[in-house]
């Protein structure tokens, strides 16, 4: 099976070169610089919000009534949860009074996100999880920022490699990508079939 996608004429499709650009030359951080630090302090300054709420790291009451709101089915009109597994799902937490533990989880994972990816740290995965959390509202049934948000999220992971290069990813992605590299090389050099603990002999 052919590993590239061809035209009929059986000419090879290869990227643009603006979008090799933007996702992996270091001089793209400069586009990703002002997004990932605007989007980093959206997610702490609501985190630090919550933070200082009681119904968010006390009672986890304020987290209730959003639930509360989110599977309530009304008389009249569309009811916030289009998926009925997903509310079906809310409603068992609720029903466990999860709410009292993950408010704070939700609390302290939007200041850990907002934190990270405003100095950069692990930016894709900050990224990520912060597009889970935007994607757990919208089923929830909030639109609000979260679409633009995820949006945003989005292309910060897809462009991994520099989103967090004027930060500390300048470190931290070499590094990473080394551990995998340095597996990767011990296993090439293992001759195949030896027997464990041979090639230590």
């Amino acid at each position: 099976m052919n590993n590239v996608v061809t035209t009929r004429n059986g000419n090879a499709l290869h990227t643009p070169a603006f979008i090799k650009t933007i996702f992996n030359h270091p001089l793209a951080s400069l586009i990703w610089l002002p997004v990932r630090v605007w989007l980093g302090w959206q997610w702490l300054e609501a985190g630090l919000h919550k933070f200082s709420s009681p119904g968010w790291m006390q009672t986890g009451a304020a987290l209730k009534g959003f639930w509360m709101g989110a599977v309530a089915i009304p008389a009249t009109g569309t009811a916030p949860i289009h998926y009925a597994w997903y509310r079906s799902f809310l409603q068992m937490l609720i029903n466990a009074q999860a709410y009292t533990w993950f408010a704070k989880l939700v609390t302290i994972g939007e200041i850990l996100v907002g934190v990270a990816m405003i100095l950069g740290i692990f930016t894709w995965f900050s990224a990520l999880m912060g597009g889970l959390m935007n994607f757990s509202y919208i089923m929830a049934g909030s639109a609000s920022v979260n679409p633009m948000f995820l949006v945003l999220e989005v292309f910060l992971v897809l462009a991994w490699k520099v989103a967090g290069y004027l930060g500390a990813d300048y470190f931290l992605v070499p590094w990473f990508a080394s551990l995998f590299g340095q597996k990767k090389e011990k296993a090439e050099a293992i001759p195949a079939g030896l027997p464990k603990g041979a090639q230590a002999r």
